[in-house]
């Protein structure tokens, strides 16, 4: 069905040449068109995701028993230590801890209205904070790291909450099992 006009019609068919077909434009097809390049840039884009980054993370501690941010090559490990410093070590795909680098950490945590920041200082194969973590539980916490000093920061956000898992052998900032995933489910 043709929704033009009888005078658009005549008009194209006056500047039409002899033996020339006038074609519509045709919806339908443009929007297949349109629908396949999609579906086509999108697996083009997931592909490339897949190429840097092609290992698996499910929900690992680290070797100490912190928090894995797996978002980093190495990786890193968030560990608050006896003494309530956090001490931050490089972890490589095989769980092993690799030596410090030119890597550049920052932490920010506790009230948002004080917060603390932290500073590390390298100590063997891992860096240490330049002071304990304030007191309290359940802290909102920001770690930013950086490969290198002047380069853009990977950021990692969550809240360091100090209990023990009850399921596992981890504190619940560095829970490797699903427990809370249940208690959401039975609450739909």
């Amino acid at each position: 069905m043709n929704f033009q006009s009888d005078e658009l019609i005549r008009d194209n068919a006056a500047k039409a040449k002899p033996n020339q077909t006038i074609q519509t434009p045709n919806p339908m097809k443009n929007k297949l068109l349109t629908s396949l390049l999609t579906l086509a840039l999108t697996f083009t884009v997931n592909a490339a995701d897949k190429d840097k980054h092609d290992h698996e993370h499910a929900a690992k501690a680290g070797p100490t028993g912190g928090k894995l941010i797996t978002e980093v090559e190495p990786h890193v490990e968030f560990f608050v230590n006896k003494d309530k410093k956090v001490e931050i070590r490089f972890i490589n795909d095989d769980m092993k801890v690799v030596a410090p680098g030119e890597q550049v950490i920052s932490v920010t945590l506790g009230d948002r209205s004080a917060p603390t920041k932290l500073s590390f200082t390298k100590d063997g194969n891992m860096l240490i904070s330049d002071k304990a973590i304030p007191e309290g539980n359940d802290l909102p916490t920001v770690v930013q790291i950086k490969a290198k000093a002047g380069e853009k920061s990977v950021t990692e956000k969550f809240n360091l909450n100090l209990n023990d898992c009850p399921t596992c052998k981890n504190k619940e900032y560095a829970c490797t099992c699903a427990h809370g995933d249940e208690k959401e489910e039975k609450k739909k």
